[in-house]
């Protein structure tokens, strides 16, 4: 079968969402489909609505020739008016939308806010189904749809980095004497909450902790030299790493404590389920999924509570029975979801017999 698939920039691009639609091309791919991926260069969310009348896009869609067309949910303002259009002219072509998170869950000003609104619930009613990530992202979208659309959640799995580790060994680790070591795995963007980390490490004993930060430090340069600011103002040690090869992230997983992810909103989470994966339990956010994944395995705090965040982290540097517990619980917790190929494969049969 012939598939088409519409992302933003490359798919080789360092974040989950990419991570899952690359995932889920390979395993097409090796299923014996064709897939054609169909990139929009990055571009501010006005000039993305330019795209919906735009005829060479329109052309570029409509003689691609393919029996499925995917669209990561990211490109909607490209999509919610042409959508239409391309139904018109190719009325037996399912649509169907890669779900990550919505960009009505992420915080914006009021007015931004309902013009997302307007583009977005446009564009989740022109398409024919979905696959979605988690629970929590198919139930933001459904409020939003005028009638129920055919759908199938399949989770991102956390069996990339091939982090084995032992009962044992999580137990050894949990016993180590010295600072709670802390790891910060994503992109440095204010949606991340790093700078609430470190406001809440102001508030922990000095010697008690350490963090190490690994994920992109250049999408938001402004913001990330903020928070270099607000680290040399610790008496901690922090330590950022930049963005570091998948070998090197199981190594930091496998020696570390805890990871602190708090961020405003997650889909998934797919640095949760990975930490999980290590032994590692979780801080972070109520907002999203993460209540999905972590479970008992860690914590949820407010989104920008440092008072909260402050205090759990000292819990856990300061009680290593209770380190140990939760790294056990993440242990299990992380058993009882699919990996990858598992996930994905339900993703690739819902692809497969979609109407047409």
């Amino acid at each position: 079968m012939h598939i088409g698939f519409v992302i933003y920039g490359s798919l080789d691009t360092l974040s989950g969402g990419y991570l899952y639609d690359r995932k889920l091309v390979e395993l097409l791919q090796e299923r014996g489909h064709h897939v054609t991926m169909v990139s929009l260069p990055w571009r501010n969310y006005m000039a993305h609505l330019r795209d919906n009348s735009n005829a060479e896009f329109f052309n570029r869609l409509y003689d691609l020739g393919v029996s499925v067309l995917l669209q990561d949910e990211l490109n909607h303002p490209s999509l919610a008016w042409l959508n239409a259009r391309l139904k018109r002219a190719r009325p037996h072509l399912p649509i169907i939308s890669v779900v990550h998170h919505l960009r009505l869950s992420e915080q914006h000003s009021e007015r931004d806010l309902r013009m997302y609104a307007q583009v977005e619930r446009r564009y989740l009613n022109s398409v024919d189904a979905f696959i979605y990530n988690s629970q929590t992202t198919a139930q933001t979208v459904s409020p939003l749809l005028d009638t129920p659309k055919p759908n199938v959640i399949a989770t991102p799995g956390g069996d990339r980095l091939n982090v084995a580790l032992t009962s044992h060994a999580v137990s050894t680790r949990a016993r180590q004497p010295g600072p709670l070591r802390l790891l910060f795995l994503a992109s440095v963007t204010p949606r991340k909450q790093l700078h609430i980390i470190l406001e809440a490490l102001r508030s922990v004993h000095q010697d008690a902790v350490s963090l190490t930060i690994v994920g992109p430090d250049d999408i938001n340069v402004r913001y990330a030299n903020d928070c270099r600011k607000l680290a040399a103002g610790l008496n901690c040690d922090v330590s950022f790493r930049g963005t570091v090869a998948a070998a090197d992230v199981a190594t930091l997983l496998a020696n570390h404590h805890a990871l602190v992810l708090p961020s405003n909103y997650e889909g998934f989470g797919i640095a949760y389920l990975e930490a999980l994966g290590a032994g590692l339990p979780v801080i972070a956010s109520t907002n999203g999924a993460a209540h999905e994944v972590i479970g008992e395995a860690g914590y949820l705090i407010t989104p920008g509570d440092a008072a909260q965040l402050a205090h759990y982290i000292t819990q856990l540097a300061s009680d290593r029975q209770l380190l140990e517990e939760k790294s056990l619980l993440a242990l299990r917790r992380y058993q009882q979801f699919p990996t990858w190929r598992e996930s994905l494969t339900t993703a690739c049969a819902f692809i497969e017999t979609f109407p047409r």
